[in-house]
């Protein structure tokens, strides 16, 4: 934080990058140097300590598919299919209209990496801030925060590809491996998880995450539950 964020913690008291995203700032050069380092730090440095790495290689080979609320594309970048994922909440490498005026999204690789190195005092210039090139209004992050969420082609075809892998594979002997996965939105990956293992005798259920490692009495005898690191187990897996 202090290395990236220093100036903006020492202005307004951030504690963490997270919650320094939802800050009204006074001005679109500011917010966008703000978000510009955010993005360019979660979406395009290489920040993997190694565990989608590890992960991708206990996986590549097998019939697989990743769902997840992670909006970071450490997945694609470790190795994996980006046809076996499905990034339901968005990705930070993806800009909208804030309206919405229209369901697309657009890249934003090029102009976030001229805001991170062009921008000064805490700005970034102002021919960078983006706006939307059908309505002229404010682009904002394809981040799903609200209903002004764009869900693009590319998110539905993802969600297909999904519904199929899952649909195509009723039955059969199948390992519902939830990796982190909170109480923040649980009806996206742990409430499904749960129900298809129940109506799937030949299913296993395995939870890792720290602190948050349990299952349903209707499911215990399917379930593996694991409290402790990701990274760590992953390691003793491998």
């Amino acid at each position: 934080m202090q290395k990236y964020f220093g100036d903006f913690a020492e202005k307004y008291g951030f504690r963490d990058m997270y919650s320094g995203g939802f800050y009204p700032f006074p001005t679109p050069e500011e917010q966008w140097a703000y978000w510009s380092r955010y993005i360019y730090i979660n979406r395009y440095m290489d920040v993997d300590n190694g565990t989608y790495k590890g992960l991708f290689e206990l996986v590549k080979g097998k019939d697989y598919f990743v769902i997840t609320t992670n909006v970071d594309h450490q997945f694609q970048k470790a190795g994996f299919d980006k046809k076996r994922l499905f990034y339901t909440q968005g990705d930070y490498g993806l800009w909208q209209c804030s309206e919405p005026c229209h369901q697309k999204t657009y890249d934003n690789e090029e102009t976030v990496r001229a805001m991170f190195e062009q921008q000064k005092d805490m700005r970034v210039p102002s021919e960078l801030v983006p706006h939307c090139p059908v309505c002229g209004k404010p682009m904002s992050m394809n981040l799903r925060a609200d209903d002004t969420f764009v869900e693009d082609d590319g998110w539905h075809e993802a969600a297909e590809r999904y519904d199929n892998f899952i649909r195509t594979r009723s039955g059969q002997h199948i390992l519902f491996l939830e990796l982190g996965v909170g109480m923040n939105t649980p009806g996206i990956i742990k409430y499904p998880f749960w129900k298809m293992t129940y109506a799937n005798p030949k299913a296993v259920y395995a939870c890792l995450n720290f602190g948050e490692a349990y299952v349903p009495d209707e499911i215990r005898g399917q379930s593996i539950c694991i409290n402790g690191d990701i990274r760590e187990v992953l390691n003793v897996l491998a």
